[in-house]
């Protein structure tokens, strides 16, 4: 995966090589072990040019989250090996606060660089059956709908910009904006309640402030799912602006007039006495209102 990553950074296997130290022949071998390997072509070669196919830059977005992961990991078994036992685990969901997330981190590793900090990469349902067997602390578990009749303390962190993901073809994708009325016809991609608690409520409400009733054709899973069916033309979808950064073929955003904006929580249990924990929920608020 490092080697790869290289590559496409720099859609150069002599630079590539050049950056890790290593011969091309190996450096391009390696590559196409790993493309033998998974059975897919990551990168294009043709006149002595690189560029990176679909199945790439997907490859790539996932291989740079789960390099990070595993340095975190890393770092956090060390720690632990130096007797540095404290710990705070925390939830979060993938393809969301980009910048929040990261800064966290960061403030909260200069305020305790002894205790060992886990991230684990879950669904909002997955971080709510992990704060009930008390494996994380805390989880960015996303809207406050699904918070609704749980026993958590809650805190909103962020406001996310909401886009309408059309499919590429569809007459709406010609306009530089979209009113939620003109909407009103169309047949939606929505997330399922299993992984996403509260998104099927936060549609329904979203629509019927703009004074029509969703009509929901499918459910999603996860938000990769949901950009597969609209670039299908199944529907269209609400997604958060971040989502942009994931390969969408087929798939177009569009800006809401007026702005969409959907409130992003973070939730703890209230019987949780760690220091860490508060110190990081008083972070997050800061820094949530800077970002």
């Amino acid at each position: 995966m490092r080697y790869f990553i290289a590559v496409a950074e720099t859609l150069s296997f002599t630079k590539a090589a050049a950056k890790l130290r290593l011969a091309q022949p190996s450096l391009t071998r390696q590559v196409r072990n790993l493309e033998n390997e998974i059975g897919v072509c990551l990168f294009n070669r043709s006149n002595n040019r690189v560029a990176l196919t679909e199945q790439g830059r997907m490859f790539l977005f996932d291989s740079q989250k789960v390099l990070a992961l595993c340095a975190e990991s890393v770092a956090a078994v060390q720690r632990m090996n130096y007797g540095e036992s404290s710990q705070l685990n925390i939830g979060y969901v993938a393809n969301i606060h980009y910048g929040l997330l990261p800064a966290t981190l960061g403030a909260f590793r200069k305020l305790y660089p002894r205790v060992a900090l886990n991230l684990f990469d879950m669904t909002s349902a997955e971080q709510f059956h992990a704060l009930n067997a008390h494996k994380i602390d805390l989880g960015f578990v996303g809207l406050r709908l699904a918070l609704s009749n749980r026993d958590y303390l809650a805190e909103g962190v962020a406001y996310d910009t909401m886009l309408v993901a059309l499919p590429a073809q569809h007459p709406l994708a010609k306009e530089a904006k979209i009113k939620l009325s003109d909407l009103a016809s169309q047949f939606f991609i929505g997330m399922s309640a299993k992984n996403h608690p509260g998104a099927r409520e936060w549609l329904l409400e979203t629509c019927e402030s703009a004074g029509f009733a969703v009509n929901i054709l499918q459910e999603a899973d996860g938000e990769p799912t949901a950009l597969r069916f609209v670039g299908d033309n199944l529907g269209v979808a609400f997604m958060p602006e971040q989502i942009t950064k994931l390969p969408h073929e087929g798939v177009v955003f569009r800006p809401l007039s007026p702005p969409l904006r959907r409130e992003s929580t973070i939730a703890w249990r209230a019987d949780n006495p760690s220091k860490p924990l508060k110190d990081y929920i008083q972070i997050v608020k800061e820094l949530s209102a800077s970002i």
